[in-house]
């Protein structure tokens, strides 16, 4: 399985967030399709067909990229917070 790169994704799950905070100040239809377009490249990269679950597989993808130092001190290595909206 191709494990995507994870620069790509966190640049991903940032212009995710970005377009959806935009979206919940003033609808665009604009962002509106390039929140679709985010989502929909999430999804495909993340092999999933919902975005909670691409966003899950991303977050999970991102977590296990960084050195064992830069983790949180939690046993489990997960602080509980998303990296993404």
């Amino acid at each position: 399985m191709l494990v995507p790169d994870p620069k790509v994704v966190r640049e991903l799950l940032t212009k995710y967030a970005t377009l959806r905070i935009a979206q919940a100040e003033r609808h665009s239809p604009v962002a509106e399709r390039e929140l679709e377009d985010v989502s929909y490249t999430l999804c495909v990269m993340m092999g999933t067909s919902g975005i909670e679950d691409a966003i899950a597989r991303a977050d999970a993808l991102l977590v296990q990229g960084r050195p064992v130092a830069a983790r949180s001190a939690d046993p489990d290595g997960d602080s509980g917070l998303s990296l993404a909206v």
